[in-house]
């Protein structure tokens, strides 16, 4: 009986490997790729919501050059983290029972407690987190009911009151939602007046950005607010400038902005929010160009059909 040198084996195995060590040359690994994800809501001009597009109904472009997108989907099912920020300073006194009572009937709504995680915020002349990460609606309600307004005494004490408005995004964007992955967005419930904020708007709209969270602004004053003998203690303020600070902060981070008024009630703006981000297209594409330094990078989302808007984050943090 004759039996195979070793010599002889190894060479058969080697025969018998080439095709698959070919095989394994045509694969290539990278840690590099990394993939950039776009939520974007289309609407047609009346402001009805497109549902029906494609991935080849969209162009999208990074600091001006055109990139393929890989991936798509219209779905809904992608987990969702929202941050509710309340103003509770003293221009807020006479819409608050309004905010909070429209705010129970959309977590209500819009939290699925299997999926879906939620935390709140409350800013005046301070921050607090009144609520941390939870997926539970009746955590979340009992922390919604203790919100409330600074005493008189502690706006005496403050002397000039005032509203950490871009403090409070800066800060929810960055320690909470920077290091979450899925669907993010803030709702910001204020009249947009920032009295006190070592941090600029620009900071907390870039703070936002890098999170890769939207930011949803529900404009709701009192017109009165600002006229009154205890302005003072409030720091006084533009509800006109801040309406336009609120309309920034959702533009350039591809959310939306929307103001209570006569014809448009809150309850109907929660609806109007709810349905938008169950209704969003989700994008995500490989830039064209490595990322060798970190920094911000201009995104344009265009769809080939006239006539429809295109509502998405204006760029993005390409980390290193």
């Amino acid at each position: 009986m004759l039996h195979p040198s070793r010599r002889q084996l190894l060479a058969a195995a080697g025969t018998l490997c080439a095709p698959i060590a070919r095989a394994w040359q045509d694969v290539t690994f990278s840690t590099e790729i990394k993939v950039v994800n776009v939520l974007a809501t289309v609407r047609r001009p009346n402001g009805e919501i497109v549902r029906s597009l494609t991935k080849d109904d969209f162009v999208l472009t990074e600091n001006g050059r055109p990139q393929e997108i890989r991936y798509f989907s219209a779905e809904t099912d992608l987990p969702l983290t929202i941050g509710l920020l309340i103003d509770t300073s003293w221009s807020q006194r006479r819409v608050m029972d309004a905010e909070k009572v429209a705010s129970f009937a959309f977590v209500s709504e819009v939290l699925r407690e299997a999926t879906d995680h939620i935390f709140l915020v409350q800013f005046d002349m301070g921050i607090e987190f009144r609520q941390k990460l939870t997926s539970s609606r009746k955590e979340f309600e009992d922390a919604l009911r203790r919100v409330e307004l600074p005493s008189m005494r502690q706006l005496e004490l403050q002397h000039d009151g005032g509203t950490l408005l871009y403090e409070a995004v800066a800060v929810a964007a960055r320690d909470v939602m920077r290091p979450l992955d899925g669907r993010k967005a803030l709702i910001i419930l204020s009249d947009g007046v920032d009295t006190q904020s070592e941090v600029p708007l620009s900071t907390a709209i870039e703070e936002a950005q890098r999170a890769g969270t939207l930011i949803y602004s529900i404009v709701f004053s009192d017109a009165n607010a600002y006229g009154t003998s205890l302005g003072p203690l409030f720091g006084g303020g533009d509800s006109g400038h801040g309406r336009s600070v609120l309309q920034r902060f959702s533009r350039e981070t591809g959310g939306r902005c929307l103001e209570v008024s006569k014809t448009l009630s809150i309850e109907q703006i929660f609806k109007d929010i709810q349905d938008e981000l169950r209704s969003q297209y989700n994008l995500g594409y490989v830039s064209d160009v490595p990322v060798r330094i970190s920094e911000f990078r201009k995104l344009q989302l265009v769809t080939k059909k006239k006539g429809l808007v295109v509502q998405a984050q204006s760029r993005y943090w390409a980390k290193r």
